[in-house]
């Protein structure tokens, strides 16, 4: 995975939050009636936390393979691959064959841009060599949405997914396809997620476990909209489902099918 931190990305915390498509019909609006939002329940500390053993965990829930899971509306929301923009010099250097590296040896001129930005054809010039020599890599970023649901338990949740957390990604393949696909060997969940919820005979909870000494509860009342997660808790289910993601194969071959 890409080591930058994906929990929170200026293009999505607050990117497309009114126009997703209607909930699938699976998890019904006519089972349950929504109702208003509550202040969520927190107990932490030294408080003793007892849940109902009938109590659905969200992030339990999600990684559980015996549940019936099912990916609805999954779309790119934002993609980016060209091979047009710059890089740092340095990325061009080190893209040459070993021979020619020792042919042109760095020189402290050549040091010194070593952070600019520059196309191919600005470091072939600033080398001294034909830009034929240089690889153009392909640029890759692509943000994409899902929803994932099961009908048994009345649930749904909007996750965000994307091949890495810098501007762009580069690959060195010979066309765009390769590129993408190359890309995605790594794919990974971040950012907010949205909880529908319209099992009011069930109790469904977040957990955030951040601090080893407490854990806090927060409590997802059943209603007829999404509800966005506490930026904790959000992180708390993507941790999760990294960790599982291996197992869960329906997100990888939703994913791909939609890059295709």
């Amino acid at each position: 995975m890409d080591s930058s931190t994906l929990l929170t990305q200026p293009d999505m915390n607050n990117a497309d939050k009114n126009t997703y498509d209607t909930p699938p019909r699976s998890v019904s609006d006519d089972s349950v009636v929504g109702s208003e939002e509550k202040n969520a329940s927190t107990e932490s500390g030294n408080k003793t936390q007892t849940m109902d053993p009938n109590t659905i965990i969200l992030a339990e829930a999600l990684t559980d393979k015996t549940i019936s899971w099912q990916i609805h509306n999954c779309k790119i929301i934002k993609k980016t691959v060209t091979q047009d923009l710059p890089l740092p010099f340095l990325y061009h250097y080190d893209s040459l064959d070993d021979n020619i590296k020792a042919t042109y040896p760095l020189t402290p001129a050549l040091l010194a841009q070593f952070n600019t930005l520059m196309s191919a054809r600005e470091a072939a010039k600033l080398i001294g060599i034909d830009e034929a020599l240089l690889s153009t890599p392909w640029h890759v970023k692509i943000i994409g949405s899902l929803v994932v649901f099961s009908e048994a338990l009345q649930l749904a949740v909007r996750l965000h997914w994307t091949n890495t957390g810098k501007d762009t990604q580069q690959i060195y393949t010979k066309n765009e396809a390769d590129a993408i696909l190359t890309a995605f060997e790594d794919w990974q969940f971040f950012g907010r997620v949205d909880v529908l919820y319209k099992n009011a005979k069930q109790t469904l909870v977040s957990i955030d476990g951040q601090d080893d000494h407490s854990e806090s509860l927060l409590t997802i009342d059943a209603r007829s909209d999404y509800r966005q997660l506490l930026a904790t808790h959000a992180l708390a289910v993507i941790v999760k489902l990294e960790a599982d993601k291996a197992e869960l194969p329906w997100f990888d071959k939703a994913i791909l099918e939609r890059l295709e």
